[in-house]
């Protein structure tokens, strides 16, 4: 009963912050938002895991820059934060989405057939959810459950206010999704979280382990994954690209096939994050705990 009480104070403070995000306003909320974590997340222990993530990915970026960016990105997963209270007026409808190949997804929808949609935690990636509802494609999209279960449902109903109705936790989720694209159902994922039991692939010219869903999903169904990528653009205003498809290898090696799948899901978001490094979500320990330990050493 104590954990329940808990669990229902996040919620309802959870809650007050979202109310107070919408009655500000999208420009208001994202640049709040923005503010607090630009002045906070330096502060924390995490930066140091940021400041890390960028020499391990751009070892040859000037130190002021790197810096630079380092309190910029802040400022970024704070607008993100704050701008999913109010998702449901950052659709393709309200103007402030640029769309590039949207074709492909129209002709995603046209045909039937399901694909499985990836990207990265790029610039605010809810958006990407956001046009795929819109442009008609029946998908389902793939998120890690909050940890208080209360807080987890305001999220869910946040998200259900800009018309994503189907969700398949990661890891439990993978029955659903199997039953979901034998139903014509396309599935979407984010291919750039750690995942130790993966296959090992390059990430920014050093080893992690990656998730084997994607290319094991669209491997298994004879069909492909579509990239799609997102772009933080000044105004609260954001451009969201469907890239050329991904084609899995189909050699009869599926350990291979899957390998080769994975890492040109991941070499897409490396390709990605390069072009525009202020967007990623770099407070995540990308990489193995040995590339970390190799920095800590060349830092002494």
């Amino acid at each position: 009963m104590g954990q329940d009480i808990v669990w229902r104070l996040e919620a309802a403070a959870f809650q007050a912050l979202f109310g107070f995000l919408r009655l500000l306003g999208v420009e208001r909320a994202s640049g709040f938002g923005g503010r607090l974590l630009r002045t906070l997340g330096p502060l924390t222990g995490t930066h140091k895991t940021v400041t890390r993530n960028l020499r391990i990915a751009f070892p040859d970026m000037d130190e002021d820059e790197r810096n630079r960016l380092a309190v910029d990105q802040w400022e970024q997963t704070g607008r993100t934060f704050a701008e999913l209270a109010v998702m449901d007026r950052l659709t393709p409808e309200s103007g402030r989405i640029d769309l590039v190949g949207m074709e492909r997804l129209h002709a995603i929808r046209d045909s039937g057939k399901p694909v499985v949609l990836i990207s990265g935690h790029l610039a605010n990636f809810e958006v990407m959810a956001a046009v795929i509802m819109a442009a008609g494609v029946p998908c389902q999209v793939t998120y890690r459950a909050a940890n208080t279960p209360y807080v987890d449902a305001l999220i869910r109903q946040s998200r259900e206010r800009y018309g994503i109705k189907l969700f398949a936790p990661k890891g439990d989720g993978t029955r659903e999704l199997m039953a979901g694209m034998k139903r014509g159902e396309s599935i979407a994922l984010l291919v750039d979280q750690k995942y130790s039991q993966g296959p090992e692939v390059e990430f920014f010219g050093q080893p992690v382990n990656a998730s084997p869903g994607a290319a094991r999903m669209a491997l298994k169904f004879g069909t492909v994954m579509q990239p799609l990528s997102v772009v933080r653009l000044p105004g609260v205003r954001f451009r969201v690209t469907a890239h050329e498809p991904i084609a899995v290898p189909d050699t009869g090696d599926k350990a291979a096939d899957v390998r080769a799948g994975v890492q040109a899901a991941n070499r897409f978001v490396e390709d990605r994050v390069r072009e525009h490094p202020v967007d990623w979500f770099w407070v995540h320990k990308r990489w193995p705990p040995q590339v970390y330990e190799a920095l800590r050493e060349a830092e002494a």
